[in-house]
């Protein structure tokens, strides 16, 4: 099992930043990617960005490349999702999620463990 833990999440302007943090626990070695998605109300769970946390390669949902940034801390068994220019649609539940694959997928489905969630909202 693992398990995973988001903070960071708030009230922000449009244009604003946030960084997001998931904490990674259990049998984190079961897994090699940590991702992050998203879901507004009445919508479906979006890909924003994801990781292979073993090798660093990193992948980006469309709307967020350019913005957004997913780093890790292998020490701290953490991911980090930094948001700049944020918008309003980019508000939603922002979940992390990890997978036993090894290629960074972009479908809720390929992901096994999954976070509570934090909630980020922008105002315009």
């Amino acid at each position: 099992q693992v398990q995973l833990v988001e903070s960071g999440g708030g009230l922000v302007q449009a244009g604003g930043s946030l960084r997001l943090s998931c904490a990674a626990s259990g049998n984190i070695l079961s897994t090699y990617v940590l991702g992050w998605f998203r879901q507004a109300p009445g919508k479906e769970r979006e890909f924003v960005a994801g990781m292979n946390w073993r090798i660093g390669s990193t992948y980006y949902g469309d709307s967020v490349n350019g913005r957004f940034t997913i780093s890790r801390d292998n020490a701290k068994n953490t991911i980090y999702l930094q948001m700049n220019n944020l918008k309003s649609e980019d508000t939603a539940v922002y979940f992390c999620a990890a997978s036993t694959g090894w290629g960074v997928a972009m479908t809720p489905d390929n992901y096994v463990y999954w976070g509570q969630g934090t909630q980020v909202y922008v105002s315009s």
